[in-house]
This record gives structure tokens, C-alpha cells and sequence, in this order.
């Protein structure tokens, strides 16, 4: 599954090259609670196709049923309007809001774009399908809009006559390791919104490899890494179990701004796999911060699928920056379950020697 803005303006651009009526709604104010953040786009096409999502779906319903019924031949005068864009406001009211299916107290505002000029969102996918981070501004009193290349994210900003939202490309997962694991873990970043390549130089692992949507590649780890030029919406993860394969992607995959870098294994194993690349590589301590391991969260997992839940929660945990508290990684909580489990058998044999 590919990220989701991108998904919704690709097809918004090819109904508007058709010549379709469209409109683009984005979410631009929330109060209280909200399903869906600021910035949150949909594209709603004239014969009522939708992509994308500002709420759980009785917003969309709204949409649909006001700007699609001409189309049907039920209600002249319902269609898509032309015109510069406009704001509209759902759940104002405690009936409203239960009406449309928001939370309690909650309320959200739209900006309703109408029939968005196609060469614009045709420069705007072509960007972000280059790997660029996007900035769209809108001008409110006629809707023309202007696009340039971000440096870094911004939230959407609302100003006087003009919106502004920054769109990225798609979050990058490389996975080193073709293994069932990681068939697991592709699986799940892919319907997370991750572009997913796997490298594995090991036919007899990668020859049977079954999850599409996903490149695979033969090349030596260290090499891909180079090639895959790692940015601050990529993770590289390491998943052989393999010094030789894992150790100089690794090392590789630290120089970059990646947003996690981990490897599976024991406690043991890291602290086996830090030395190394202390002791052959010449990284330091500091270096080696950055270096997740062992990977995931502690939820007792003890088979593959469970394995890959753990790492793709810590994953998007970190990539939505939420700080997991400690005893929920996986080292410190082993070490805290051995100490318990070693003062318990304590206890019992205190009892049993009495």
C-alpha cells in the first residue's frame, strides 16, 4: 500500500486530466476530539468515487450526498460547485456530531478545493514520486496554488488569504534478511504505508520470496544501503542474524539521518555485535546510540508474526515520536522478568529449606 497523500492526489490528478469534475477536501481546524489529524486530504470525484479520509466515513457520506446527486439525475442544483475554495464546519453541535460520528466535543473544519487545475497536481505527484518533500500553498480568494520543494515537515499553516500544507514522499523501509520474518514485517509496513525493499545476496532465502509489492534485490547489504541513500522517512533493519551481512550495512545505515536503524537478536548478541563494530570497524560508543537492538517492544512475542508486531510497533512508534517508556524494551524488560523469576525462585527454595 502506497502513502496515503500520495494515493489521493495521483488519483485526484488523473479524474482532473480526464476531465472529470473533482474536489479536494482537507481538514484545516479540529476542536476537541477528531478521527482524522490537520492535513488530512480526500478527493471526492463528481460521479461520487472517493480516495482518502477526513473522518470515519459519515463526513465523506455528507460530501457524497451533496455534491453527487445532479450527477444521478435525483436533485439539479446538487454538483460539485465552481469557483474559489470554501470552508465547512462539522459537528458544531452535540446532534452533529453524533450525526457524522465524531467524538465526543468534536468538531472539524474542511477546506473544499473545486476541480484543482491538473497540471499543478500532475507537478505535485511528479515531486513527490522523485522522492521530494512537497510544500502546496493555496490562495483562498481564487484557489490558485504555487508548489515548492520543502526543506524539512511542516504542520499545515492557515494565514490571512493563504493555506499551506507540505506533503512527503512515501516512508522507506529496508530489510536486510529474506526471511520469513521479514515476510512478516514487508507485510506490515506495506499496508503501513511503506515502500518496502528487501536485500538478501542468498538465492536459497530469496528465491522464495512471496510478498508483491515489494523490490528485492542480490546485492551485498553495505552496497543497497549506499544506493538507498537512507533519509529522515527511512528505517533499515537487519534481520540475518549475520555478522557478515548485517555488521557493514549497519555501519553504513548509522552515517545516514534514517530514522530507526535496528537489528534483531538476543541481548547477547548485540552487546556481541556492538563490540565488533567497535573493535573492527572503529565506531564508538556514541557512534553505536543510534543502533536499535535488541528490536521491538516487549510483548512476550515467540513466533515470527509476533516477532514482526513487536518491531513494526517500536517502528511507528518512533517514526510518529512517541517515547516508549523502558520497561517496554524488549532488554530491560528480559532483565527485569530474570530478576524477578531469580527472586521468586528464591523465595521458594527460603520456604522449601525451612
Amino acid at each position: 500500500m502506497e502513502n496515503l497523500d500520495v494515493m489521493v492526489l495521483r488519483t485526484l490528478r488523473d479524474w482532473r486530466a480526464a476531465g472529470q469534475r473533482a474536489l479536494l477536501a482537507t481538514v484545516v481546524r479540529t476542536w476537541g476530539s477528531s478521527p482524522r489529524p490537520i492535513g488530512s486530504i480526500m478527493a471526492l470525484a463528481e460521479d461520487g468515487a472517493v480516495v482518502g479520509s477526513v473522518s470515519g466515513g459519515c463526513i465523506e457520506d455528507d460530501l457524497i450526498y451533496r455534491h453527487t446527486r445532479a450527477y444521478a439525475g435525483e436533485e439539479p442544483g446538487h454538483q460539485i460547485p465552481s469557483g474559489p475554495p470554501s470552508f465547512v464546519k462539522y459537528g458544531v453541535t452535540a446532534d452533529e456530531a453524533h450525526r457524522f460520528g465524531l467524538p465526543c466535543g468534536g468538531t472539524l473544519e474542511l477546506l473544499l478545493e473545486y476541480d484543482p487545475d491538473p497540471d499543478a497536481l500532475d507537478q505535485l505527484v511528479r515531486g513527490l514520486e522523485a522522492g521530494r518533500l512537497m510544500r502546496r500553498t493555496v490562495r483562498l480568494a481564487d484557489g490558485q496554488v504555487t508548489l515548492s520543494e520543502a526543506d524539512a515537515p511542516q504542520e499545515l499553516a492557515l494565514s490571512g488569504d493563504l493555506l499551506a500544507n507540505t506533503f512527503g514522499p512515501e516512508y522507506r523501509m529496508l530489510l536486510i534478511g529474506a526471511g520469513q520474518l521479514t515476510e512478516y514485517l514487508a507485510t506490515m509496513a506495506l499496508f503501513s504505508g511503506f515502500a518496502v525493499t528487501v536485500c538478501d545476496p542468498r538465492e536459497e532465502y530469496r528465491g522464495g520470496w512471496s510478498v508483491a509489492g515489494v523490490k528485492v534485490v542480490s546485492d551485498m547489504p553495505d552496497d543497497v544501503v549506499l544506493a538507498f541513500r537512507a533519509d529522515r522517512r527511512s528505517c533499515v533493519i537487519a534481520l540475518t542474524h549475520d555478522p557478515k551481512l548485517d555488521d557493514l550495512a549497519l555501519m553504513e545505515a548509522l552515517k545516514t539521518t534514517a530514522f530507526y536503524v535496528g537489528a534483531i537478536g538476543s541481548r547477547r548478541n548485540n552487546e556481541a555485535r556492538h563490540q565488533r563494530m567497535i573493535e573492527h570497524f572503529g565506531l564508538t560508543a556514541a557512534d553505536l546510540q543510534r543502533l536499535r537492538g535488541p528490536i521491538g517492544i516487549f510483548i512476550g512475542s515467540k513466533t515470527p508474526s509476533e516477532i514482526a508486531v513487536s518491531i513494526m510497533a517500536e517502528v511507528l512508534a518512533v517514526k510518529n515520536g512517541v517515547t516508549l517508556p523502558r520497561d517496554m524494551e524488549v532488554a530491560q524488560a528480559k532483565n527485569l522478568r530474570a530478576v524477578q523469576e531469580n527472586d521468586a525462585g528464591a523465595l521458594v527454595c527460603g520456604v522449601a529449606g525451612r
